[in-house]
């Protein structure tokens, strides 16, 4: 993973002393709170419901096990005990302290940590697939690529006032964990005549009018994203809407221009930009590149002339499944391998995924302790390495098949083992008004019930992406869920819509609403009866999705509303 070097150190340090400043002047009361806004925002400090929220940079989901546990410390020390993992790969705190945040800052930047550009109108947290430099289908690791995008971002004078937030994901396979075509710029890594670049898509987005980005560039040479990423903001830059915060996202710009002529522009912009000599030259590139170089892994023989009794379980090979070999005598074992590991692309190792949506429990969260424990099994088990998912869980990337049950025995101790990956009560949450000042209705108690009622079915029912989202902001990706929930005010009342046949996959599609809202209690019965539906009507082998998309819209609705 990257590693800071003097001038990424001195930025960081530099921040904490002026926010520092700038928080002793608020509190002093020599700046207003209209003044103090825009300030505290560039470090990613909200003011909700009921305290200040700080949301930290994980920089394309990637950390280590010693900052791992420095989030774990200021969760106990700064907040209430527990942190908040997001959508885009960051970590939330919900209870701060403003005369705290300075000291708290502080001790992210010991570990090579921050929050700027969490919020505010810029290039926010870059995000990838949380399985990258794992996953047998990629053709290169896409974080050095990210890392380079948050290099050119950061402080990015041209691009700190945009006309509203601008989020980028990576990604490197044709299957896209990351919901690539619902950010502003989505980047898929490509080979062509033995070269590598990249397809283009600009122009996606959830929120009050989502959209699925078109692709602008079929492929962008290694030697010229950055330029070409730079020739796209900028045409943003000059068009976007800054009269209107709800047509200001490139989105509407794109639709209104349409994609040939945005791309025309985008293109005439670009000669511009590749002329300013701004992508970064080999030796930088092979710099970062170096410092994703894959872990030292240990090979089938190595282990077996080690004298490791257990070098039966590494003889797969590199494209055999993730429990290929494994002792799966124990029931709750076997269970917890088949939904939450994956196939990693080295020869006796797998991907962990760890769910932090025990059934009943608040989606996205882990206490300081269970944050100590991941970290600790990281270091033991993943080559001290770990991922956050933008579906709010934890990824220990590179695990050995031998290591896995001592891997499931110490999660399970830990209430950390639950075997529900991409099942029903993995549900995407926002926090919804518990906590948020924007949002218009609840949304972790809604996520609990439904886990609580689909859970005893949830296996058979399969793979079931659902989503919920506090309000029209769409945090919880609801636009992109199997099934998605929007709460929404209605006469002082919570409502619930629902959304049926989204996917944040490469088979993206946006959901569609049913029709008239619910209660807290009704939207439970309602994604009950649309499982029902959906067991009665499928075919073999069938997701949710394939049949929804075979049988259309109307058989639902009408299992719904009657």
């Amino acid at each position: 993973m990257y590693k800071y070097d003097h001038y990424d150190q001195a930025m960081v340090d530099a921040r904490v002393a002026e926010f520092a400043d700038q928080v002793r002047r608020r509190i002093s009361g020599e700046l207003s709170e209209d003044q103090f806004k825009p300030l505290r925002l560039m470090n990613g400090l909200y003011l909700q419901l009921h305290a200040y929220m700080l949301r930290v940079a994980i920089p394309y989901g990637t950390l280590d096990s010693r900052q791992m546990h420095t989030l774990a410390t200021i969760a106990r020390k700064f907040d209430r005990g527990y942190g908040h993992f997001t959508t885009r790969q960051n970590i939330q705190y919900n209870w701060i302290k403003l005369e705290e945040c300075a000291d708290l800052l502080a001790e992210l930047a010991k570990v090579e940590m921050h929050a700027i550009q969490t919020s505010g109108n810029c290039i926010r947290n870059i995000s990838s697939d949380q399985y990258a430099g794992a996953a047998a289908d990629e053709v290169a690791d896409p974080r050095p690529w990210a890392e380079l995008l948050r290099q050119w971002s950061t402080f990015h004078p041209e691009f700190s006032a945009l006309p509203r937030k601008f989020k980028i994901a990576v990604i490197a396979s044709d299957e896209d964990r990351a919901a690539m075509r619902l950010h502003d710029i989505g980047l898929q890594l490509v080979e062509r005549d033995g070269q590598l670049g990249a397809r283009v898509f600009v122009g996606g987005g959830m929120g009050r009018t989502p959209m699925i980005a078109p692709e602008i560039n079929e492929f962008v040479g290694a030697d010229d994203i950055i330029s070409y990423v730079e020739a796209c903001l900028r045409v943003y830059n000059r068009y976007g809407r800054r009269d209107n915060i709800y047509k200001a996202r490139i989105k509407i710009l794109v639709h209104e221009l349409g994609a040939d002529e945005y791309r025309r522009q985008v293109e005439e912009e670009y000669v511009h930009v590749k002329a300013l000599g701004i992508d970064p030259p080999a030796a930088e590139l092979a710099r970062i590149t170096a410092m994703f170089a894959p872990p030292a892994f240990v090979t089938p023989a190595q282990a077996g002339a080690a004298g490791d009794g257990r070098a039966e379980s590494l003889t797969a090979p590199a494209s055999a499944g993730a429990t290929d070999e494994l002792d799966l005598s124990d029931p709750d074992f076997r269970l917890w391998v088949q939904s939450n590991v994956k196939p990693h692309k080295q020869p006796g190792y797998a991907i962990a995924n760890i769910s932090l949506k025990p059934v009943g429990g608040i989606p996205g969260d882990a206490s300081a302790d269970q944050i100590d424990v991941m970290a600790d099994l990281a270091e033991r088990y993943s080559f001290d390495e770990l991922r956050v998912t933008h579906a709010q869980n934890i990824v220990l990337p590179h695990v050995r098949k031998a290591d896995l049950y001592a891997l499931w025995q110490a999660l399970d101790a830990a209430d950390l083992a639950s075997a529900n990956l991409d099942l029903a009560s993995d549900i995407i949450a926002c926090p919804g008004l518990d906590y948020c000042s924007l949002a218009n209705a609840r949304s972790i108690p809604v996520a609990q019930k439904i886990a609580q009622r689909l859970a005893p079915r949830e296996l058979e029912i399969g793979e079931l992406k659902l989503k919920i989202s506090g309000c029209i902001n769409a945090c919880g990706h609801h636009h992109a869920g199997h099934i998605g929930i929007l709460g929404v005010d209605k006469k002082g009342t919570e409502n619930y819509q629902l959304l049926l046949g989204g996917s944040g996959a490469e088979d993206v599609s946006l959901g569609k609403i049913t029709g008239p809202g619910f209660d807290e209690d009704g939207i439970v019965d309602a994604v009950e009866r649309v499982t029902d539906k959906y067991l009665q009507s499928r075919e073999a082998g069938e997701r949710f999705l394939d049949t929804y998309r075979r049988l259309g819209f109307a058989p639902f609705k009408e299992a719904i509303y009657g």
